[in-house]
């Protein structure tokens, strides 16, 4: 569109629309030169006059006609004045903005497009051929969320996701995003059930965590409503090269779910290739191609099959063969690797480098483990079994993730008691608890202090303060506030979470050259690759699953974690507060695993590192492509769409 093309269509307008428009500028202007000087979130109720001043104008025809220009108007002008505010800020130049026009920017902008929502499926729910394309995919991956460990559908994912496939390929692209978006949300409330526990124990509201539930598992819905929608428009194009695309979507897949695992939305959690968890000769690969190769050829077969659906004679059984021919291969490469000797479980355990490991699991209460008043009892009995229950010639005891439940520096007598212990034993004790910094001492900064999820390792013998490790990857929304870096004013909000800062060194720890890693660090592989290159030849990951009660989340946890230590050929020492604790080698067999809420100390003589795998060396490089891939894959799709429309509009003229 020209310039004089935009004159010409603006000059066209209503004068009722003009006036609708003045009026929301004109008050928005008043209301910015009126705002207060106050750091952060301030409330002035003033700023609800351009939602009220904007309601009369619904009922003028010509203004509200189109509906769609009346709100993108009024959130385009709102949004831009509470842009403006927040960077200009207060007289030192912080960020700040009015709750109320948080709420007014907001909240009518989600309620016009989610009644759009709501119409749109509506209007498919009446409609005879979206129904049987959502009881397609609903089967597809209602039956995949059952996939993964330690549920034991996992051997058949090389099949599963056809009737998927089938939907993409046989219908048009707006029913098969529609019945992609209702099939991953019950896939995701079947995997993800577990966070509603959380609202037994967390501090938070109840009724906002579980609106947290619900909208995280619509926001990964939508990963497989890109994906459906990028291959039902590649479908759709005339040109014949659009079956490279397609043969290239198990790679594009693997992508999305690569792009999943960055930045401070980061949850890579239900990677497809974490479904054959439950077989160690089937995971054996994963030393070659990783967690996303595994996922590429899920995808692949799958596509693959449902292709053959359309094929006729000969060919269409050779493609039927294809998913047993992987299986096959990886069943195969899994055998075979784990017939040499070295890859025997736990194999050279009685070598002198190797160090004695003993877990303390105590199974504390969520609901009891931050209670001052039951604090000395929640020691006394974690302390206690690791002294009564550790054997002698023990060189590592490990405590969980917060064993010490409060900021450590404020308790002495703890942390001499700790030295003490790790005298008497004559052992490295590692232990979970917080700890903080001030950093600031503005009373009016909400970061006057940084606070850590961390673990300390107290060594015999020197009574310094213990070695610090801090919480690298926090998890969103229960930790940490996404981007509340970029955006400083996230800092006054209060949803509950624990408003931790992450740590950034990766220690290695000496004699046995050991990573210590907390919760959700162990689940990211880019955290893996950087200790390994340091050194590392162990990691001893210490947790606390007890928030999610007694569900198939601890064991979800456990098996991503055996994943990597099979990627990596890095063995892993896990202990959970209340399980499951185990102890995982480098090929990834199993040792002493704890049950859920199980009281228990599990020990053992643990073999280091002695393997180097093939994607230790290729994985950086291979995850990185998997992100250029991503972003070229989708513009070539749009790019590619772009020129079909405007060669048909071409057409149409001629």
């Amino acid at each position: 569109m020209t310039i004089d093309q935009l004159l010409n269509k603006l000059k066209s307008l209503p004068k009722a629309y003009k006036v609708y428009v003045s009026v929301l500028v004109a008050i928005e202007l008043v209301l910015f030169l009126l705002r207060p000087d106050t750091p952060g979130l301030y409330m002035q109720r003033p700023q609800l006059l351009p939602l009220i001043a904007a309601l009369p104008f619904l009922f003028l025809k010509n203004v509200r006609s189109p509906f769609s220009r009346f709100m993108n108007t009024y959130g385009i002008i709102v949004f831009a004045f509470l842009a403006l505010d927040y960077t200009i800020g207060d007289k030192s130049g912080n960020g700040h903005a009015g709750l109320f026009q948080i709420v007014v920017t907001f909240i009518p902008m989600a309620l016009y497009w989610f009644s759009k929502f709501i119409r749109w499926n509506i209007k498919l729910f009446r409609q005879k051929e979206p129904l049987i394309a959502l009881a397609l995919a609903t089967i597809s991956w209602g039956f995949v969320a059952f996939a993964f460990p330690p549920l034991p559908l996992g051997p058949a994912m090389f099949v599963l996701l056809v009737p998927w496939f089938i939907v993409l390929n046989r219908f048009n692209r707006e029913t098969a995003i529609f019945a992609t978006f209702w099939a991953s949300m019950v896939y995701n409330s079947v995997n993800y059930y577990w966070i509603r526990n959380v609202m037994n124990v967390e501090t938070a509201p109840s009724e906002l965590i579980f609106l947290g539930l619900l909208l995280l598992i619509a926001y990964l819905s939508l990963f497989n409503v890109l994906a459906a929608f990028a291959y039902t428009t590649i479908k759709n194009f005339k040109f014949k090269s659009k079956k490279y695309l397609l043969a290239l979507f198990p790679l594009f897949f693997a992508s999305i779910e690569m792009f999943r695992t960055h930045g401070d939305f980061a949850f890579p959690w239900n990677h497809l290739g974490y479904t054959l968890g439950n077989h160690i000769e089937l995971i054996q690969a994963l030393s070659i191609i990783g967690v996303f190769g595994y996922t590429i050829l899920i995808m692949a077969s799958n596509q693959i099959v449902a292709y053959a659906f359309i094929q006729k004679g000969r060919k269409k059984l050779i493609l039927f063969t294809v998913p047993f021919i992987v299986f096959l291969a990886l069943l195969i490469h899994g055998c075979y690797v784990l017939s040499a000797p070295e890859a025997a479980p736990f194999y050279n355990t009685k070598a002198q480098e190797n160090p004695t490991i003993a877990m303390v699991q105590p199974s504390i209460a969520q609901g009891a483990k931050w209670s001052k008043e039951r604090f000395d009892a929640i020691i006394n009995k974690t302390f206690g079994m690791a002294m009564d229950s550790t054997k002698p010639g023990t060189s590592i005891i490990l405590l969980a993730e917060t064993a010490v439940p409060a900021h450590i520096r404020t308790q002495p007598e703890v942390i001499d008691r700790l030295h003490q212990m790790a005298d008497e034993k004559n052992v490295n004790i590692l232990t979970g608890a917080l700890d903080y910094k001030q950093v600031s001492k503005d009373l009016n900064n909400p970061r006057r202090f940084e606070i850590y999820n961390a673990s300390f390792l107290f060594t015999p013998g020197d009574h310094r303060f213990p070695k610090r490790y801090i919480k690298k990857h926090l998890v969103p929304f229960s930790e940490r506030i996404p981007f509340d870096e970029v955006f400083p004013i996230l800092n006054y909000v209060d949803l509950g979470e624990g408003d931790f800062v992450p740590g950034k060194e990766t220690p290695v720890y000496g004699p046995y050259n050991w990573t210590p890693y907390i919760c959700y660090d162990a689940i990211f592989g880019d955290l893996v690759r950087d200790a390994i290159q340091a050194g590392s030849r162990l990691m001893v990951n210490i947790t606390n699953d007890g928030w999610f009660g007694r569900s198939t989340a601890p064991y979800q946890h456990l098996n991503i974690v055996r994943h990597l230590a099979v990627s990596y050929g890095y063995p892993v020492a896990r202990l959970a507060n209340s399980g499951v604790s185990a102890f995982i080698d480098q090929y990834g067999h199993y040792d002493q695993n704890t049950e859920i809420f199980e009281t228990r100390v599990i020990q053992r003589k643990m073999p280091l590192k002695t393997r180097s795998t093939f994607y230790t060396i290729i994985g950086e490089l291979f995850e990185e492509f998997l992100l250029w891939f991503l972003a070229i894959y989708l513009v070539a799709v749009f790019a590619v769409a772009k020129l079909e429309k405007r060669l048909q509009e071409q057409a149409i003229r001629n």
